[in-house]
């Protein structure tokens, strides 16, 4: 753990989570986070199956402390057919191969805090996303209580689409959710209602002068009876 104050000016790098982490990672997790995380997680985490993850390092701390963690962010890809916003997104359910980016976990230690290290680590995931043509949005859950990261996530553009009552169980107590989605390479929700009343209403008067058209030309067209 770094110590309380940072005495040096910081020089933050960042890189990918490798298995000799492990031990650093599980002990953020366990400082940062109130829900423990399986074994198995971890494992994924460090060997990189079906997870991507990125680490922040400060390549000026002293006492060979220059590569160990000092912030995290770990992601995978879903479906989006699979996920629970598939009816929040515009996608095409004839292409199967559709894909999101899901945020499971980001932390920085808390020494390192307001350096933009967690802003920097969401951009990571954002550029990763946008590198798959058939990726739509990257998304994630955070805890209602938690002000500081929902301001970040606004202000990185997320958007706030629904709230999850109940939906952490901490210590006997359920806490709500807010689910946040930030849309990449064309990726959107459906419209408003508005919006669709408005689109309605452009289709049916785009219907109306199409038959109408038709109805001069077969008049038109129609052959004259003698008089």
């Amino acid at each position: 753990m770094v110590n309380q104050k940072i005495s040096h000016r910081p020089t933050i790098c960042y890189r990918p989570i490798q298995p000799s982490d492990l031990e650093v990672l599980e002990r953020l997790h366990a400082d940062i986070f109130p829900i423990r995380y399986e074994e198995e997680f971890f494992q994924s985490v460090v060997h990189a199956r079906d997870i991507v993850s990125w680490a922040a390092v400060d390549r000026s701390r002293p006492n060979g402390h220059s590569d160990e963690l000092i912030g995290f962010v770990t992601a995978r890809i879903v479906l989006a057919k699979e996920t629970e916003i598939g009816d929040l997104l515009i996608y095409d359910p004839l292409k199967p191969d559709q894909t999101l980016v899901y945020i499971m976990t980001l932390g920085v230690v808390e020494t390192y805090r307001n350096l933009g290290i967690a802003r920097s680590l969401i951009r990571q995931v954002i550029k990763y996303a946008s590198s798959f043509p058939t990726c739509h949005a990257v998304y994630l859950h955070v805890i209602s209580y938690n002000i500081p990261a929902i301001h970040l996530y606004k202000k990185m553009s997320f958007k706030c689409i629904r709230r999850l009552q109940g939906f952490y169980l901490i210590n006997g107590q359920h806490y709500d959710s807010f689910l946040f989605v930030y849309y990449v390479n064309g990726g959107c929700s459906p419209c408003s209602p508005l919006e669709l009343l408005v689109a309605a209403v452009s289709y049916m008067t785009s219907s109306l002068k199409t038959v109408a058209a038709r109805l001069r030309k077969n008049e038109e067209e129609s052959p004259k009876l003698p008089k």
